[in-house]
């Protein structure tokens, strides 16, 4: 009988094993966490979960027990310490697995900030895990000084909980604006405007110099010599992605675990997924930190599996939540050259990014309908002209029909 291991119990490895199942497959599946609980949505981790408006119970992707009652078995709380792929097995907390094939779905980690610079002390958080978010928790009282370091998506959403609690937030960000790696300066500002309207001091072009701090953080020295006091710091510098098991293994990285477009690694018998994996697109190689794409490209590797031989196509979206602001994203901005501005009802917006005349992604501001829109253009490879777009006239679903 065929046994497919996984290992990696996030998004990813869960949507996997339920894949492989509902497709058929009658073989043994074991799923390796290193985390103690089973497999959890990670997006209200910082959100909800963390204001208390959401139960552990409901952060799981399926109750635990799900997983036995459909024959896979679960193996939580140890990481994988090794993968021997000559004997095709893989190691974990003294126990030695044999596979048929192994799938990768080892995600991504949190940068962290060197010990050199205090990095190591008591009341700097990164988050990524439900350990990382419960061992927070308790900072996150009114009147507490909090300094966020990385003015990303990540910082920004944890400012927005933050000052929704009652702390008072300092976040500092390196590059010349927030969101600068990922979003056009439209989106920038519109952010900016929006967390210091709710009382955010937001320092960009200013980097961290030093924590300050014997065992726990006290205080901060930035790169202009102004020092503040912090009760705590979440540090939001961006990931890397999860390919150490991989690089000890010897398979080929290439900003992460190098995948064809099926999902094979550069040995045939292992496959990766998710935030771990690059992939080849549009002539390019490229690495997606996702919800979305760790459900879709572990799906596709699912379906490989068991023979579909179909390349994986990516539809990127993604969305982030801060106050009371859904942004909606489609589709990816790389190389775009101009922005254009749909200005809705009250406070919603959409910047639609453009290289030449070809649509290639849209930022949507409490607009899902011109989200959904923007989608659907940018999936179907439909590209109206710029001043259709931000013509307020304009039957924007009559565009999907034309």
């Amino acid at each position: 009988m065929s046994h497919i291991v996984v290992i990696g119990a996030g998004q990813a490895g869960a949507s996997l094993v339920m894949r492989l199942r509902n497709g058929g497959f009658d073989g043994q599946i074991t799923l390796i966490g290193a985390e103690p609980v089973p497999p959890y949505q990670r997006p209200p981790l910082s959100k909800t979960y963390l204001t208390g408006e959401m139960a552990l119970e409901r952060l799981f992707l399926r109750p635990e027990a799900f997983y036995g009652e459909h024959g896979i078995t679960l193996k939580l709380g140890h990481a994988v310490d090794a993968i021997d792929r000559d004997a095709k097995t893989v190691s974990v907390n003294g126990e030695v697995i044999a596979y048929d094939h192994l799938v990768l779905t080892t995600g991504s980690e949190p940068r962290r900030l060197p010990a050199s610079i205090g990095g190591d002390l008591a009341g700097v958080h990164v988050v990524r895990t439900l350990a990382d978010v419960d061992g927070m928790a308790p900072d996150f009282t009114e009147g507490a000084r909090a300094l966020i370091v990385g003015g990303g998506y990540i910082g920004l959403e944890a400012a927005s909980v933050a000052s929704k609690l009652g702390v008072k937030v300092t976040l500092v960000e390196m590059a010349d604006r927030i969101l600068q790696r990922v979003a056009a300066p439209e989106t920038s500002d519109y952010f900016r405007a929006l967390h210091r309207a709710h009382g955010v001091d937001i320092r960009e072009g200013i980097g961290l110099d030093r924590l300050l701090g014997e065992d726990h953080v006290s205080g901060a020295r930035l790169s202009d010599g102004t020092e503040l006091e912090v009760d705590f710091v979440i540090v939001g510098v961006g990931v890397t992605p999860g390919h150490a098991l991989a690089e000890a293994a010897g398979l080929i990285l290439n900003n992460g675990i190098e995948v064809d477009a099926q999902g094979r690694t550069s040995d045939p018998s292992i496959w990766a997924a998710g935030d771990c994996a690059s992939f080849p697109y549009k002539g390019a190689r490229i690495r997606l930190e996702s919800v979305q794409n760790a459900i879709d490209q572990a799906e596709c590797v699912a379906d490989n599996l068991l023979g579909a031989q179909k390349d994986y196509v990516p539809q990127p979206w993604f969305w982030s939540d801060q106050y009371d602001v859904k942004l909606q994203i489609a589709g990816l901005n790389s190389g775009y050259d101009h922005i254009v501005t749909r200005k809705g009802e009250g406070d919603t917006v959409s910047f639609w990014y453009y290289k030449g005349d070809t649509l290639l992604a849209v930022d949507a501001m409490n607009d899902p309908r011109n989200y959904m829109i923007g989608k659907r253009l940018i999936e179907a490879g439909k590209s109206p002209a710029p001043d259709v777009i931000a013509n307020p006239d304009t039957d924007m679903k009559a565009l999907l029909k034309a």
